[in-house]
């Protein structure tokens, strides 16, 4: 295994960042909101890690003959940035475990989701329930709930 050269600095002191305990949130908690630039480059290529081959997600000459303005992203992209905004949030300790999305106003290239999210529930087996939102400038790409378990909270 190569080792990273010596001046790549490693985030958080090369150590893992912290992660929430459940006891540390509360209902009606808001979380910080994140914005993710849309680029071609990222619907494409998550797209295509996802096996998306549909050509409205990387063809702009197909996707506007089947009606669409340009190419848009793929729910699994966005389920990915979901669960990016959960992580990056929760911290490496917690785990997702149920993500629950719609999707509304596609995603084109050039625009900007930002996602917001709230503490919605806390159950007693250490799961905290959050609702979340993700809207461009068409309005909401993505709406729904997430589920996670954070340390501390076992039941």
């Amino acid at each position: 295994m190569s080792e990273l050269p010596s001046d790549v600095p490693l985030p958080h002191g090369g150590e893992l960042p912290p992660t929430l305990q459940y006891a540390a949130v509360a209902v009606g908690d808001e979380m910080p909101a994140l914005d993710v630039p849309i680029t071609r480059t990222l619907i494409v290529g998550g797209a295509i890690a996802s096996r998306d081959y549909q050509d409205v997600h990387h063809d702009a000459e197909l996707a506007k003959e089947k009606g669409s303005p340009d190419i848009f992203m793929n729910i699994l992209t966005t389920n990915g940035l979901v669960g990016r905004y959960v992580t990056d949030w929760a911290g490496p300790n917690a785990f997702i475990k149920k993500v629950s999305i719609r999707l509304g106003a596609p995603n084109y290239p050039g625009d900007v989701m930002h996602i917001t999210g709230s503490i919605a529930a806390k159950h007693d087996d250490g799961v905290v329930e959050i609702k979340l939102a993700g809207a461009n400038s068409l309005g909401n790409h993505v709406t729904g709930t997430v589920l996670v378990q954070l340390p501390g909270g076992e039941a």
